[in-house]
């Protein structure tokens, strides 16, 4: 008797061990197993080997655990016949079904869901050899077993791909947590948003492009270019409409330190104009940015006309933010109105102005705050017109015949709760 509760014990031992491994090896973290296995780790390697075919896995585990169970209750059904007879039969079916259902089942995948790397990864250096000795059972009941789900339309070749879409991995990094600083949250989910983000949200209106005309006296042209905060600039002839080519500052410093820079040499000194359609996705500009070698490129519409100005300095601050970090209230197109708002010029751009105050106003449509109002409104406004942007309350201040040249604009009030809510 002594013997047979001890092989009893031992097979109630490998029925945990099946089903902790069982719930151990389905829950794995697959991302997180390639990279441990990339690493060198010998135990995540093999872990990864077993779950390429999760059919052998489950098919080896399964042909282990029910043999042993099985075993196990034949084994109490002997120990019940010498204990107390048939009567006791009953009794050990039913001590049977309890201890296996706590000690072998309940307990030890409960164990394997909250740690499931820590049984996995050993468990993988037993059922890798154990599959190659019993793989002719698993075969034959795989077979049978793929035979079946046949018969329902079910192929096992039909099982869907473990690859995660954007909008899965903009979780994964969201729910990081510690893992990732919040910056680098930021920064990631940035680069996934560069697929949503045209050149249109982030390019320099038309009007606001800094550019040299080429028409106007050297003398002009020498104090613009020494003036200069940036090292690219469009030169014209006329008008913005008609770019000539793309002035490299830094071309012409040996000629700016000897003060004899002539008309022909600036022009001599000008790039060839890049041009992109409006509507272009920042992750294929950033591509092309870089394949071409530039900076800067000039956004035209389908007849021709720019649009604006886009530049790899504008791309990158939609990734990793601004570079130069300016107060809210120095910003050229915000002024607070020392009542707990912010008096806005028209031209501002909406995506601007919700990364430097923290709003969410809509930005799938208009890209300026002048474009937003005229689409709600469908008019232009009289001064003193109030309206709210998805909640925030916006007061127009200035307009003139075909645009709203500022507005007022509060923080959004917070949601009321109705009369008698808890």
């Amino acid at each position: 008797m002594g013997f047979l509760f001890g092989l009893l014990g031992l097979l109630l031992i490998l029925s945990a061990f099946f089903s902790g491994t069982e719930t151990a090896l389905m829950s794995l973290n697959r991302y997180r197993l390639r990279h441990r296995a990339r690493s060198g780790h010998r135990g995540a390697k093999l872990a990864e080997a077993l779950l390429r075919r999760p059919d052998r896995l489950i098919g080896l585990i399964l042909l282990g655990n029910n043999l042993v169970n099985i075993s196990a209750a034949s084994l109490v059904t002997l120990i019940s016949l010498r204990v107390g007879g048939e009567a006791a039969i009953a009794i050990g079916t039913g001590l049977l079904t309890l201890v296996i259902l706590i000690f072998a089942e309940v307990a030890p995948k409960t164990l394997a869901a909250l740690h499931p790397e820590r049984v996995a990864l050993p468990a993988a250096f037993i059922y890798y050899p154990l599959l190659r000795v019993l793989y002719p059972f698993v075969w034959v009941t795989n077979l049978l077993a793929n035979a079946v789900l046949r018969l329902f339309g079910v192929r096992h070749d039909e099982a869907q791909s473990h690859s995660l879409s954007s909008e899965e991995l903009r979780t994964v990094v969201n729910e990081a947590g510690a893992m990732i600083s919040r910056r680098y949250r930021r920064m990631l989910t940035s680069i996934l948003d560069l697929e949503k983000v045209t050149v249109d949200d982030i390019m320099v209106p038309h009007n606001e492009i800094i550019a040299i005309n080429l028409e106007e006296p050297m003398v002009q042209i020498l104090d613009q270019i020494q003036a200069s905060q940036h090292t690219r600039l469009p030169a014209y002839r006329d008008s913005i409409d008609n770019v000539v080519g793309i002035l490299h500052i830094r071309r012409l410093v040996t000629a700016l330190r000897k003060a004899d820079l002539t008309r022909d040499d600036l022009v001599e000194a000008l790039q060839e104009p890049y041009y992109v359609p409006e509507g272009t996705p920042l992750s294929t500009q950033l591509v092309q940015f870089q394949q071409r070698k530039r900076r800067l490129a000039l956004v035209v519409d389908e007849y021709g006309d720019i649009q604006g100005m886009v530049t790899l300095e504008d791309i990158l601050q939609e990734i990793v933010g601004e570079f130069r970090t300016v107060p809210s209230d120095q910003h050229p197109d915000l002024q607070p109105d020392g009542a707990g708002g912010w008096i806005i010029d028209g031209s501002a751009n909406v995506r601007e102005l919700n990364r430097l105050l923290g709003w969410q106003l809509p930005t799938d449509g208009p890209k300026t705050l002048n474009g937003l109002i005229l689409e709600t409104l469908e008019t232009i406004p009289e001064p003193g017109t109030v309206l709210e942007l998805n909640d925030y309350p916006v007061e127009i201040l200035a307009t003139s015949e075909n645009m709203v040249r500022s507005a007022r604009i509060r923080e959004r009030e917070p949601p009321r709760l109705a009369a008698g809510a808890d």
